[in-house]
């Protein structure tokens, strides 16, 4: 290989890992009633599936990212990788639906040491002067892995809703063999904990929450407007919430680029915004394709705010990277886990009310980035991300 050849692999890699976890999480957003249909229950008992998988993922990493630094980035990813390719193929042979909802607890253990510390491996590969739009790159493919799930699990629903989660454990198995660098780092060199006890990392994991509880955690309920209202199919539902991925995933690298010129806080804010107006829209709209079209409008807001958050905090606390990623990574995915049991209800009585108020969750993230936009002005405008 020629030089820098071994680093571009193993981005390339922590790349192709963004968009496992999200992936793996909302395969089985568009084939609930598939679901609910093959164990003999309801819908809403079916969407359980999603807050088995999200909730120890997201409680799990309020510690895995440290952890994991301390045993070693590689073998811990490593390890990660095979236990999520156990609990897929259990979600695939599940014969009932609590052997479904534990096969889908299992996989988000599994995923809460590995999205952070591929972050934190990402950011020890890239040059620091293009770790920016890395970041943005990266932010973009997470988004692109939740609504290209869908669309997976849509099409994998025509012959069984299973096969999907057949092919989720085929892409980990083949990650297993590019782990990201990091070795263990025993006593005195172990990452610290009480760095991730600030007043800054409080609130970038907030703004990271109501993110995703107002706006990326959301594709279980624009899949349900899109039965419910329109009577899309399954392949339709699932190529209308792929807009917010593809969106994204055109965007990413730019969002990264906006980032360094006016500052990662101040760029999340303007995300913020766009994407409550966006959100707020949906439970009004006429028709399928005006559906399409916002989403994806929202999946471009979504990302920039995503990306700037993750700039953010990739540089808050530099002796102990994955920590720090995986404490704003746990609020994040949180908020993804609370958004069915919060949405549903509020949904089955007025859809509109139900976007309306989600969408005004997602404005709590401006709210909460603006003390770091204050303190990047006041320090000069460092358009890096290091408000």
């Amino acid at each position: 290989m020629s030089e820098g050849s071994p680093a571009r692999v193993g981005a390339a890699a922590m790349y192709a890992g963004a968009l496992l976890g999200p992936m793996g999480g909302g395969v089985i957003a568009p084939v609930l009633p598939q679901v609910a249909g093959s164990f003999g229950v309801s819908t809403d008992a079916a969407a359980l599936a999603i807050t088995a998988y999200l909730v120890p993922f997201a409680l799990l990493q309020l510690a895995s990212g440290t952890l994991g630094e301390r045993w070693g980035r590689r073998r811990s990813v490593r390890a990660a990788y095979l236990l999520y390719v156990a609990a897929s193929l259990l979600c695939a042979a599940a014969p009932t639906i609590g052997a479904l909802l534990a096969a889908r607890a299992i996989q988000g253990v599994a995923n809460a040491f590995t999205s952070p510390l591929l972050v934190a491996g990402l950011a020890e590969l890239v040059p620091t002067a293009k770790l920016s739009r890395a970041i943005g790159t990266y932010g973009s493919l997470q988004a692109a892995g939740q609504s290209l799930a869908p669309l997976v699990g849509g099409t994998a629903a025509v012959v069984s809703w299973r096969l999907a989660f057949v092919g989720v454990a085929a892409a980990a198995l083949v990650l297993t063999f590019v782990p990201p660098p990091g070795e263990p780092r025993p006593g005195l060199s172990a990452p610290p904990w009480r760095t991730l006890l600030s007043w800054p990392m409080a609130r970038l994991a907030g703004a990271a929450s109501v993110s995703f509880l107002g706006g990326a955690g959301l594709p279980f309920l624009v899949a349900l407007l899109a039965h419910d209202r329109f009577h899309a199919s399954e392949q339709v539902t699932g190529a209308v919430l792929v807009g917010f991925g593809l969106a994204g995933l055109c965007l990413g690298s730019f969002w990264g680029g906006v980032c360094e010129r006016v500052g990662a806080a101040r760029a999340g804010i303007a995300g913020s915004v766009a994407l409550t107006a966006l959100v707020a829209a949906i439970g009004a709209l006429p028709s399928v394709p005006a559906l399409a079209v916002v989403w994806a409008l929202a999946g471009a807001a979504a990302s920039l705010l995503t990306v700037a958050i993750q700039n953010l905090v990739v540089r808050q606390v530099p002796a102990n990277r994955g920590g720090a990623v995986s404490v704003v990574f746990a609020f994040r995915f949180g908020g993804t886990a609370l958004a069915p049991l919060l949405w549903l209800p509020i949904y089955h009585a007025s859809a509109a009310t139900a976007f309306a108020a989600a969408g005004g969750t997602a404005l709590l993230a401006a709210a909460l980035l603006a003390p770091a936009a204050g303190n990047a002005r006041r320090a000069g405008g460092d358009h890096g991300g290091h408000e």
